[in-house]
């Protein structure tokens, strides 16, 4: 089994941080978001309640416009709810200082998007190493990572090709790896399958997944691909701000 990367240890370090439950990872309550106010204010998000442990690989489906994303830039503190609370591990997000929230994000927090975003002109293992540049991580110990996280999503005898010469599952793969080099607790990612065809998107959600109960990293997952609420191990429907269980 593949534990979670530890700062100071690489993909071969113990599991950091004690979680006994899905609560002490992250634990939304009753969060509302409202833009603008009176006549006028639309409310993007209602009384919305989550939990979420260790290793769980989460989705959530919704049409564009649902409140996904607004979820997620919540859960982050990118976004502050008009209303309610958000708890990411242990830590009440509403009293902390920006500073202290980029610094969160830095440390315990992956992001995928629908795109990968590489930089062109590097390599995919540079491209990993993106984060550990930005903390100022050793050289020797940025190629290990970067190195252990291609691996650790089945490139790396890919990790010198150039982001062009890389297929969109193959980049998307390199972006899952760049969320996870930095060893976070969580990885959020929004619409990572939407510009992949259907077979390479659901090998992408597989990839998470196992990764998610492998190395014990939590997944939250947003999107409108039914495929993903066949292999998460919670599902849940956002419309029109509310959230609720979903059926498979």
């Amino acid at each position: 089994m593949v534990n979670r990367v530890s700062s100071q240890q690489g993909w071969s370090g113990a599991n950091n941080g004690s979680v006994t439950g899905p609560s002490n990872l992250l634990f939304v309550q009753d969060v509302v978001k409202q833009y603008g106010s009176g006549a006028t204010a639309v409310t993007a998000l209602r009384h919305v309640n989550l939990a979420v442990g260790d290793g769980q690989f989460i989705a959530i489906r919704g049409r564009s416009g649902a409140g996904k994303t607004t979820l997620l830039n919540i859960i982050a503190g990118l976004d502050n709810p008009s209303s309610g609370r958000v708890m990411l591990f242990n830590r009440d997000l509403g009293q902390l200082s920006e500073g202290q929230r980029t610094q969160l994000r830095r440390r315990q927090l992956g992001f995928v998007f629908q795109a990968a975003h590489l930089i062109t002109s590097f390599t995919a293992r540079e491209n990993v190493e993106v984060p550990l540049r930005l903390a100022r991580t050793p050289r020797g110990e940025r190629e290990r990572r970067s190195h252990e996280a291609l691996a650790l999503v089945g490139l790396a005898e890919r990790e010198q090709h150039r982001a062009p010469e890389l297929s969109g599952g193959e980049q998307q793969r390199v972006a899952i790896a760049r969320a996870l080099v930095h060893a976070p607790r969580l990885v959020l990612a929004d619409e990572p399958t939407g510009n992949l065809d259907t077979h390479t998107g659901l090998t992408i959600l597989d990839l998470m997944k196992n990764v998610a109960h492998a190395a014990g990293i939590a997944f939250i997952v947003t999107t409108h691909d039914p495929q993903a609420s066949a292999i998460a191990d919670a599902v849940y429907d956002i419309s029109d701000g509310v959230l609720k269980p979903g059926q498979r």
